[in-house]
């Protein structure tokens, strides 16, 4: 028979841990001898085990409570369950640590992989740094507020921009940013760009969001306002296309 103070220590938890359990009904509080000390004995070590190991995987203490008079097959099974749930935060665990390890590297995105890929190939193509940054603040609205959508409109722009003749038409796009609003050449891009959308789309409509996000207005209010030029392309386009 030892005492709490061995007991903890055998252990390896401290002796107000051993009181806690006694006092939330995990581990039985022994008798005490003669001189008044608790004495626990080996199925006390053996409980104080468990009970420090389910509590180490996170097991909340009130159902390390109600192990204690399931069955063994029950005890079992829920053993499996806990082992499973410890994975899982392991792997959650693990992506943290890569992101953190991302962020030290000052690596860190809130985007998909292949849309950082994108990205990069847009500053490849010849994109303005002002271009790809928006179109990454476009991208991290979009799967941020309709990750059901967002996979979908990436992929027909990804396949949009492949075509050279239709990247072209974007980079276009991207160097009449400084334009003046009343630059002719902006009338020739809207005519391009409406006929190479109906080419693509033919009567129906390009991926969008639903009708009721303000996502899609937002983005376009933004782009608008930073360059007059890009403000009445967006209106001839949006004029030719209704017509």
């Amino acid at each position: 028979m030892i005492t709490i103070g061995q007991l903890a220590r055998y252990i390896g938890v401290s002796i107000k841990t051993v009181r806690v359990y006694h006092d939330k009904g995990l581990l039985p509080e022994p008798d005490r001898d003669a001189s008044g000390y608790r004495r626990y004995g080996a199925n006390d070590a053996v409980d104080l085990i468990k009970i420090r190991t389910l509590a180490e995987a996170g097991v909340p203490l009130s159902r390390i409570r109600d192990l204690r008079s399931a069955t063994d097959e029950e005890f079992q099974r829920a053993l499996h369950d806990i082992d499973g749930e410890l994975t899982a935060r392991i792997r959650g665990l693990r992506a943290t640590q890569w992101r953190l390890r991302q962020l030290a590297g000052g690596r860190l995105s809130p985007l998909p992989t292949e849309v950082e890929a994108h990205l990069r190939d847009l500053a490849g193509w010849g994109f303005t740094p002002r271009w790809v940054d928006l179109q990454r603040d476009l991208w991290i609205l979009v799967f941020a507020t309709h990750p059901d959508r967002a996979v979908a409109l990436f992929d027909d722009q990804r396949e949009t921009l492949a075509d050279p003749a239709l990247r072209q038409l974007f980079l276009d796009y991207d160097d009449a940013y400084g334009l003046g609003a009343d630059d002719p050449r902006i009338d020739d891009l809207a005519d391009r760009i409406t006929a190479a959308t109906r080419e693509r789309y033919g009567s129906g409509e390009p991926p969008q969001l639903d009708a009721a996000s303000e996502i899609p207005a937002l983005i376009q209010d933004t782009v608008n306002a930073s360059s007059p030029a890009w403000r009445r392309l967006d209106t001839l386009i949006r004029a030719r296309l209704d017509a």
